[in-house]
């Protein structure tokens, strides 16, 4: 047990002067969290880290780069996350200075600190030993660090021979170029072409080959504990300890073999309206004109500069894309309960939303852009283009358009329409079951999450891996 216990209502916090002038090492536990979450979200981030853009696995030490600098308009600041596992990492240092935020392991963690000045650890390698302050930080905490340019620091799981990592940590670089006077690695800074192992310095070999053979003992050093809800060395902590031990194990394992994937919604909050009637100039409007029990139509606006402004073929194009490949979650969903439900009835089923089903079709009468099965298409200029869709059922026929137009000032209008022809008492009872939700949900949803697609596609540029948001 450590020789003096401070008791503190607020955070645990400890500050360890400077060797050098410089600043002082800052270290403050947080939060404590349920056994066992610090293996698990080592083990969700990590793996998110390794698949993300820029993953470097340097020093014992992986790393990636999230926000980057951007100097031409005056941000220096860089985020990086990055893990220690159970092995550690060896001594080094930066010459910036640094903050993070990290999640200790199940096992706990300690940091290794040393700010012992350049000139005497050149004169006396065996001096580092007594420079050296480690701190203990409690398993599965919350904590912040922050400390100096030229700080050597080491970060090892708290036990010796642990099997659980160390940590999790979020670091941000106030100012990536910080203290840095090679030309060259300016130069790749400027360029945001910075990594932590470029912006690293190994302890020098006379330091790091006492260290390896033992001569110098970082254990044996100044110790400062940092715990929660139970007082360090004690039987409850120890106690708490064990459980943490035993529950971080597992959900390491857990968690390791549940990986499951991001996902990074866009919404663009476009105006939608129903229209009162089928326009007449529609290609919609010609069908079962003389008689037919359902017609609604749907359209979405889309601003000036959005979209080019002679491109409404392959705007179209694109747009049926969005039907195929970006469909709300929650029309599949129904689409998957009626295709069950009308099963006994050999009525045709499909995974896509009824209105645009029949872009799936097998035997198309001719193709619109050379891919998409249509009954008919309509594109007179460059900024209007219509195409008709439908099959017919045992139970209903159904008719839908799908157009654009690009108006003078350069807003866009993107539609949907459907018109029905029941052949039968049960069409008639089908379309009065799911008339509520196909105007209400499933018909909006649908070009939402189209015109989504495309737009996504067209207008943003985001680097790493993308999902679009399903309604």
């Amino acid at each position: 047990m450590p020789a003096f216990v401070h008791r503190t209502t607020g955070f645990p916090l400890v500050r360890i002067p400077s060797g050098n002038g410089g600043m002082a090492v800052e270290v403050c536990l947080v939060a404590q969290l349920p056994p066992g979450t610090g293996n698990q979200l080592f083990a969700d981030a990590g793996h998110r880290q390794r698949g993300h853009p820029g993953y470097i696995d340097a020093l014992d030490e992986p790393s990636t780069k999230l926000f980057g600098i951007d100097l031409a308009r005056g941000e220096a600041t860089s985020l990086y996350s990055f893990t220690v596992d159970h092995g550690g990492h060896p001594f080094h240092r930066h010459a910036g200075h640094r903050v993070f935020t990290a999640v200790a392991g199940s096992g706990g963690a300690q940091l290794r600190f040393s700010t012992i000045a350049d000139d005497a650890l050149r004169a006396d390698p065996d001096a580092f030993a007594g420079s050296l302050h480690c701190v203990d930080v409690a398993p599965d905490s919350l904590f912040v660090v922050r400390f100096g340019g030229g700080t050597w620091h080491q970060f090892v799981p708290l036990r010796q021979g642990s099997r659980h990592p160390a940590f999790f940590a979020l670091s941000c670089h106030t100012d990536e170029r910080g203290g840095i006077t090679d030309p060259a690695l300016l130069a790749a800074i400027g360029e945001d072409r910075a990594s932590i192992p470029a912006l690293t310095e190994l302890l020098p070999a006379p330091a790091a080959e006492r260290l390896a053979d033992g001569r110098i003992d970082p254990r044996q050093g100044r110790t400062t504990t940092l715990s929660l809800h139970a007082a360090p060395d004690t039987l409850p902590a120890r106690l708490c300890a064990r459980l943490r031990d035993a529950s971080g194990r597992v959900r390491r394992a857990i968690a390791a073999r549940r990986t499951s994937p991001g996902f990074i919604g866009t919404d663009h909050r476009h105006q939608l309206d129903e229209l009162d009637a089928v326009p007449h100039e529609s290609l919609l409007a010609r069908q079962f004109d003389e008689s037919h029990d359902h017609d609604d139509m749907f359209v979405l606006t889309l601003p000036a500069g959005t979209v080019p402004r002679g491109d409404a073929g392959n705007l179209l194009a694109d747009v049926l894309d969005g039907f195929l490949h970006n469909p709300p979650t929650g029309v599949s969903w129904l689409m998957r309960l009626r295709n069950v439900l009308v099963r006994p009835w050999r009525l045709r089923t499909s995974p896509l939303g009824c209105p645009v089903s029949s872009l799936l079709s097998e035997q198309p009468d001719q193709l619109f852009a050379g891919r998409h099965p249509v009954l008919a298409q309509c594109v007179p200029g460059a900024r209007y283009a219509e195409v008709l869709l439908g099959a017919d059922d045992r139970h209903l026929q159904f008719r839908s358009c799908v157009g654009i137009a690009i108006d003078e000032d350069g807003a866009a209008r993107i539609w949907l329409g459907t018109r029905v022809r029941c052949t039968n008492l049960f069409g008639r009872f089908y379309m009065a079951a799911i008339t509520g939700v196909h105007r209400q949900y499933i018909s909006p949803a649908m070009l939402r999450m189209a015109v989504a697609y495309v737009l996504h596609a067209r207008t943003e540029a985001t680097p790493g891996p993308m999902a679009m948001a399903r309604g």
